[in-house]
């Protein structure tokens, strides 16, 4: 428990060829609010389009409070060449005694379909193993957003199947289509 904190209390700065992942701070607001007010962009996760920046504000307020208590949090995904904010990714839970987690993102429609997120979930993943000894990790998405498995197979994670009525979001019951990796499986 206490190495996971230590972790990610002083969550790292990862990077690859075009991104920095770190931790967010109340500087990233107003990139945080340009693309968390699209509709779009917030259809397939579990919180609402922000409808000011003082959403954007309380946001990145629960983020860091979840980074002080030691707690599985989310990297901001930012541009190596402008710094600029444009997605999360993270951590939703760690199970220490399975050593499982699941991983879940979010990211600016400007960024769709350039290979952002299969970029930075790649770096998660590689994260999850190597840094936090993971044994598995898996994500899900609602079915009807099937790009989002695309990212997914593409980092090597496995289709296991669909769980019906996995969740409630936006008022309704959704399927939910579950991936997963193990460390056996990598091919990063």
């Amino acid at each position: 428990m206490e190495f996971f904190q230590g972790i990610f209390s002083h969550l790292p700065v990862l990077k690859t060829e075009r991104l920095i992942l770190r931790p967010m701070r109340m500087r990233d607001a107003e990139d945080l609010f340009a693309y968390a007010q699209d509709p779009e962009v917030s259809r397939h996760v579990l919180w609402d389009a922000h409808q000011s920046i003082r959403d954007s504000r309380q946001f990145l307020r629960a983020a860091i409070r979840q980074y002080r208590r030691g707690l599985p949090g989310s990297f901001a995904i930012t541009l190596r060449d402008s710094g600029r904010m444009i997605g999360t990714i993270g951590f939703m839970w760690i199970n220490m005694d399975y050593k499982s987690a699941e991983v879940g993102y979010s990211l600016s429609r400007s960024y769709w379909n350039r290979g952002i997120m299969t970029e930075a979930l790649r770096e998660v993943v590689r994260f999850g193993f190597e840094e936090l000894g993971l044994n598995r990790i898996e994500a899900q998405h609602e079915t009807s957003n099937p790009a989002s498995g695309k990212v997914m197979a593409h980092v090597g994670m496995q289709y296991e199947g669909t769980l019906r009525q996995r969740i409630k979001n936006k008022g309704c019951y959704v399927d939910v289509a579950l991936y997963a990796i193990l460390r056996g499986d990598r091919r990063l």
